[in-house]
């Protein structure tokens, strides 16, 4: 009842008209756009079906670091599953995996090997979602870090599992793989965790030349960013207060970082959009949500400190290019951060592959951890 109430009384900005912001979404989430979404979140979205879906899957919570910690624990269906751990990032949510989940615990239902299962462990990262309590610490990088590490090997006696991520968790999985190295088969990653400004090679290759379009184009693209860098804190007010400042925050981004051509919902469907919105609104986690950017700026440890010394992560590592990702780097840079073992360029989708192209991202995590069961 309280979110209907704010909803149908939210008041709205106008739409500017100017050449600039020509286009609806040029100067940020369109107008136009945002109250249909609205709209269909007051009157025609169904929570409780989407919370079951998730309830399919096998949930936990256990505490970690200070933090109740909610994950997935999906038994794959085969001989000898190899035990999976995946990380989700920002604005995002374990509803990213829910289509990804089946096709890797469960191959044969989707034509594939048994041989080939995982056991999904994906936890809720700390501070988002289900793992997210008020006035609960804080957790870093290094601290996320060390709270999977205890998820995996004293919680759930994996001894040795792979790890596999997009936006941030490529974050904690290089810290995870610099730190328990011998913990891990191997590592998946679709967004390089370190500095993302090398200098312009003298001949650059038309590898080198797309990534350096996608620095020039996050350059207007990192605004929420600097606030949640900078001043969280300020910032949560305003989304944790209004249910359509919070769905215009993080409908953006889906639109403006995946490979939609501009029309989004060709690639989420209104509820797809709002059952992940709804996890930010109903645990009132955004504003904790935003701590792994303030952290980035103020913290200790960083990939990118590594690499600037000429260290590397050794772990056998898998990456996966997709073609509307933000940015798209080179099978050299990467390999100057990670152990590139697999570089694959994808045919289609962006920032958000498990929701955008799973059938591809399970593919592809499939054939390159095969050779290490």
């Amino acid at each position: 009842m309280d979110l209907r109430t704010r909803l149908a009384n939210t008041r709205w900005p106008d739409q500017p008209s100017e050449p600039a912001a020509a286009g609806g979404w040029n100067a940020g989430t369109e107008l136009s756009y945002l109250q249909e979404l609205v709209g269909y979140w007051r009157s025609g979205f169904d929570w409780r079906r989407q919370e079951a879906l998730l309830n399919t899957f096998d949930n936990y919570r256990t505490r970690l670091q200070g933090v109740d910690l909610h994950f997935i624990h999906q038994p794959g269906i085969g001989p000898a599953p190899m035990p999976l751990l995946l990380s989700h990032g920002w604005p995002g949510s374990v509803w990213e995996f829910h289509k990804l989940i089946p096709m890797l615990t469960d191959p044969a239902r989707f034509g594939g090997d048994p041989a080939d299962a995982f056991t999904v462990i994906a936890p809720s990262l700390p501070g988002f979602g289900f793992s997210f309590r008020p006035n609960q610490p804080r957790l870093g990088t290094e601290a996320v870090a060390d709270a999977f590490a205890e998820l995996m090997t004293d919680t759930l006696r994996y001894p040795r599992y792979a790890a596999a991520g997009g936006d941030l968790g490529p974050f904690y999985i290089a810290r995870l793989a610099h730190r328990f190295p011998e913990r891990l088969h191997g590592i998946h990653l679709t967004i390089l965790p370190f500095r993302r400004n090398p200098k312009k090679p003298p001949t650059p290759s038309p590898q080198d030349q797309e990534y350096q379009r996608g620095l020039e184009f996050m350059a207007g693209e990192t605004g929420y960013s600097a606030e949640q860098s900078t001043k969280p804190q300020t910032l949560a007010y305003g989304l944790t207060d209004s249910p359509a400042g919070l769905a215009a925050w993080i409908v953006e981004k889906f639109r403006t970082w995946s490979d939609c051509g501009g029309d989004i919902e060709s690639r989420f469907s209104k509820d797809e959009l709002l059952t992940n919105i709804s996890i930010y609104w109903f645990t009132g986690a955004i504003g904790s949500s935003f701590w792994p950017y303030y952290d980035r700026a103020h913290g200790a440890w960083s990939m990118a400190d590594m690499v600037a010394k000429g260290q590397r992560i050794e772990v056998p590592t898998a990456y996966a290019v997709f073609p509307k990702e933000t940015l798209r780097p080179s099978a050299e840079l990467v390999t100057q951060g990670f152990n590139l073992q697999r570089y694959t360029r994808m045919p289609a989708g962006g920032h958000f592959a498990a929701l955008e192209e799973p059938r591809l991202l399970a593919t592809d995590l499939v054939e390159f951890f095969r050779a290490y069961r």
